[in-house]
């Protein structure tokens, strides 16, 4: 029931703000619950949040990265969970992230219908990405604790896992 209700969230706040280019929370919401949950979870949480997108917007090339881009976050998040205490730290990866999301999926692009497309493809949406990865790094750096806080405070009220 916990990773249906984080997927849908997540589904929810990328709708939110769908009318507002590269403004997200998914990224935002994919390191939070990699730290509080976990990466096995959240890896769960990641597939059924993709797949959703299938639904939601149909087959596409740029859904299939998907199941690697957000995966791909969510280790990186594991790994700097033993490292990094401080929201800046998660905000300068996701402000990283935003900022590469468009050479990740040119790279996708390039295996569909070739390097030249790919290049054009990134190159096209690097105002995009400056604006990605700059909101990502705000929204993070402003929200990550509160959210950290309460879905500890939710995890430890309604979610008792055995040990």
């Amino acid at each position: 029931m916990l990773i249906g209700i984080l997927s849908a969230t997540i589904t929810a706040g990328k709708l939110a703000l769908s009318f507002i280019p590269n403004i997200e929370v998914v990224t935002l919401l994919f390191i939070a619950y990699t730290i509080v949950f976990g990466y096995r979870k959240t890896m769960f949480v990641s597939l059924i949040f993709t797949t959703t997108e299938i639904f939601i917007y149909g087959l596409n090339t740029w859904l299939l990265v998907y199941y690697f881009i957000w995966p791909f976050l969510i280790l990186l998040t594991e790994i700097m969970k033993k490292a990094v205490k401080s929201e800046y730290g998660y905000a300068v990866l996701g402000g990283i992230f935003g900022y590469a999301f468009g050479f990740f999926f040119a790279i996708g692009e390039s295996l569909f219908y070739g390097i030249a497309y790919g290049w054009a493809y990134w190159i096209r949406g690097l105002l995009f990405d400056l604006i990605h990865g700059t909101s990502n790094f705000i929204v993070i750096l402003t929200l990550l604790n509160p959210l950290k806080s309460l879905l500890s405070k939710l995890k430890m009220a309604y979610y008792r896992e055995k040990s």
